[in-house]
């Protein structure tokens, strides 16, 4: 899945943080409810603008972010 269609950043929106396009709702805050064992039915029902694709945008960005981290050993 393609997340830019789903996901943007706008400095006027939640200080900039990635949201799901058309909301306030950070990506970051989609990954905690399913980080703290929250299904994807359960974020559908008490958040009823977001859809399956949103959630699955989440997921991918995430993972593209993850893959692009760096980590540095320092020595010993």
């Amino acid at each position: 899945m393609d997340w830019h269609d789903r996901i943007t950043v706008d400095p006027k929106v939640f200080i900039g943080k990635p949201v799901i396009k058309g909301t306030r709702i950070a990506v970051e805050f989609v990954m905690e409810l399913l980080g703290r064992g929250w299904t994807v039915e359960q974020i559908l029902h008490e958040y009823d603008r977001l859809t399956p694709k949103d959630i699955q945008a989440c997921l991918s960005y995430a993972s593209d972010v993850l893959k692009s981290e760096r980590v540095y050993l320092l020595p010993t």
